[in-house]
């Protein structure tokens, strides 16, 4: 029988950017999924193809809502796939108490959940870039010291300690998505969504936050749930952490370059707000070490401006230009 058939899987944050790609997947495969999420930073758009098919079930509800996890795992779940998540790292540095609650808390709810239910298999979105925070040799590696310099980063970091521990204490498989900065349709948040929107405001000049020299691997969603769906299914016992990233890095300076031409713009002003950082928090170099990733056999399909020009394309759809 294929791996994902009759598969029995609790997906949190399924309504989200990375969430909804995992969902048709799935569904695509033959899986038997159950969503929650709290549609705090999304909606049901890309849920509502699935209303009709038996093997989907949405549950509008809160990780932090332990009595509800305890009884959605109570349902003969095979596999937990938690991408719910605070994605704000800027927003953690001004209310760290915030990703606590939600990364942290909510996933030790989560886990005490799958305990209480003889659940055993989780698979956790973790951070490649906040997580590692600033070093000075690249790529990173996964057997790097975790340094982030971020209470986002810092909430993920926990997380995986979590992980481990249950791995360790009650026999769990689990494994972190370490994951680059993931970009493409229906994110609405990072570098390329908000330059769409400053420049879809003002043609002539483009805010760049720091000094635009901030160097960073991107990768596109769809080779990032090929990534993530290839890692699951070598699950093995125990915890496990993998990079999920592009060998390509690229400047924000470049980036900007690549959506001034795709929106078909001329004599653009780049206006930088100064700094080696975009904000307190960000981490201005990241480069992953994916050499883990391929010996499984992946390979990136979408080269990083063919992913960029891809969602600007997409951006310009969903939301008109000019």
């Amino acid at each position: 029988m294929p791996f994902w058939e009759n598969k029995h899987i609790l997906l949190t944050g399924g309504a989200g950017f990375i969430g909804s790609h995992i969902l048709d997947f799935l569904m695509d495969k033959g899986a038997s999924v159950i969503v929650v999420d709290n549609l705090s930073s999304s909606t049901t758009k890309y849920l509502e193809p699935y209303y009709n098919n038996g093997n989907f079930k949405f549950v509008k509800g809160d990780i932090l809502d332990f009595t509800l996890i305890d009884s959605l795992l109570s349902k003969d779940i095979d596999l937990v796939i938690h991408m719910a998540a605070d994605p704000d790292v800027k927003e953690s540095v001004s209310n760290p108490y915030h990703s606590f609650e939600i990364n942290v808390r909510g996933t030790l709810n989560i886990l005490e959940a799958m305990r209480k239910n003889d659940v055993s298999s989780i698979v956790f979105a973790s951070s490649g870039g906040t997580l590692y925070g600033e070093v000075d040799r690249f790529p990173i590696s996964e057997d790097s010291t975790l340094r982030p310099i971020s209470p986002y980063g810092a909430s993920k970091a926990a997380c995986e300690v979590y992980l481990s521990a249950y791995s360790g204490a009650y026999g769990f498989k689990s494994v972190s998505l370490r994951y680059a900065n993931i970009f493409g349709p229906r994110s609405n948040h990072g570098v390329m969504y908000d330059f769409f929107f400053k420049l879809k405001n003002n043609k002539s000049e483009l805010e760049i936050l720091g000094n635009g020299l901030q160097r960073k691997s991107y990768l596109y969603i769809s080779d990032t749930v090929e990534a993530s769906m290839l890692v699951i299914e070598h699950m093995s016992n125990g915890y496990d952490m993998y990079n999920i990233g592009s060998e390509e890095w690229i400047t924000v300076n470049d980036i900007a370059k690549i959506i001034v031409d795709e929106l078909g713009l001329s004599s653009v002003r780049f206006k930088y707000t100064g700094g080696v950082r975009g904000w307190p928090g960000d981490v201005s170099k990241i480069l992953l070490d994916i050499t883990k990733l391929k010996n499984l056999g992946w390979k990136q399909k979408v080269t990083t401006e063919e992913g960029i020009r891809k969602y600007i394309r997409w951006l310009m759809k969903e939301y008109g230009w000019p």
